[in-house]
């Protein structure tokens, strides 16, 4: 979701008493608040679709998928990951997290910049974080930063499957994108239709 920024500076308290009872969601970034705004249908559509099926894979265990409307706490800042997961439930705060095992970003033209390098930066310097997941709703493209491997990229495309490590669940790319709208699905659509009807 696209960020658009305020001027005033205020405290980190202030914030977060202003969350408690405003009709839009913020985030905060040194001491700056900026106001969320709405996500497409493909953004929605992929959000959906990873965290229902973190939520069918962690249905019996201690940990549980949380969408956009939960703030986890990176250092000063704080943000509402499109997906996260949590598996320690000593969190002091029902409005917060800050132990996330996985984050996952939809990325945008808007919000790419934000998600690649200011949230890439504060969500890696938390502790728990063991990955960070950010997929493009534009094209196809499923990028996945793991602590194991020093934070290094892997991509992930149509015909692939994603292993998330951290909750032991592997998914497919097209599972991810199940009802996306994209030059890239229509193309993998046609090409799926095609081998069946060779068949």
């Amino acid at each position: 979701m696209a960020l658009n920024y305020a001027e005033h500076r205020i405290s980190e308290a202030e914030y977060l008493d202003g969350e408690k009872i405003s009709t839009i969601k913020h985030e905060f970034i040194d001491g700056a608040v900026y106001a969320m705004a709405g996500a497409s249908k493909n953004h929605e559509r992929i959000s959906l679709n990873v965290s229902r099926k973190f939520g069918n894979h962690l249905e019996n265990s201690p940990c549980e998928p949380f969408s956009s409307d939960m703030k986890v706490k990176a250092g000063t800042a704080f943000f509402y990951p499109d997906v996260m997961v949590v598996c320690d439930n000593q969190d002091t705060d029902p409005y917060y997290t800050e132990a996330p095992v996985i984050i996952v970003e939809v990325l945008s033209a808007s919000t790419r910049k934000t998600d690649e390098t200011i949230k890439r930066r504060a969500y890696q310097s938390i502790p728990s974080l063991k990955e960070y997941v950010l997929i493009e709703q534009d094209i196809v493209d499923v990028e996945v930063c793991r602590r194991s491997q020093g934070w290094v990229s892997e991509h992930y495309f149509l015909g692939d499957e994603v292993t998330f490590e951290a909750i032991n669940l592997t998914l497919s790319v097209a599972d991810i994108y199940q009802r996306v709208d994209n030059e890239d699905i229509r193309d993998f659509l046609l090409a799926q239709n095609n081998l069946t009807e060779a068949s």
